[in-house]
């Protein structure tokens, strides 16, 4: 199994990036998958997160209204469409898939820097 996150950058306050996770080696449309981020000395918080259907979607506080988490199962890809980026929104990004009775899989992270 390996997901391959990608898409990260560095772009100024204001911008927007899209992140992708590439999945391969399981049946993607099983799996709940998520979205989470680490900043330099912090600990590793939940961003946003889709159901395997794609329809129910769950984001933290500080990122509703300025995210959008979506996947294309026929792809066995999930987006994270990051509009109107922050500085605090600087971190390595991360994604995961966890499904009922399933093993949980983590990418290797892809980096955003927002500068202000």
């Amino acid at each position: 199994v390996q997901l391959q996150a990608s898409g990260g950058g560095l772009v100024q306050a204001g911008d927007s990036l899209r992140l992708s996770c590439a999945a391969s080696g399981l049946t993607f449309s099983n799996y709940v998958m998520g979205w989470f981020r680490q900043a330099p000395g912090k600990e590793r918080e939940f961003v946003a997160t889709i159901r395997p259907g794609g329809i129910t979607t769950y984001y933290s506080d500080s990122v509703q209204g300025r995210f959008t988490i979506s996947r294309d199962n026929n792809k066995n890809t999930g987006y994270l469409q990051m509009n109107n980026l922050e500085p605090e929104d600087t971190a390595v990004y991360y994604c995961k898939v966890r499904g009922m009775g399933r093993p949980t899989y983590w990418g290797q992270g892809t980096q955003v820097t927002v500068s202000s």
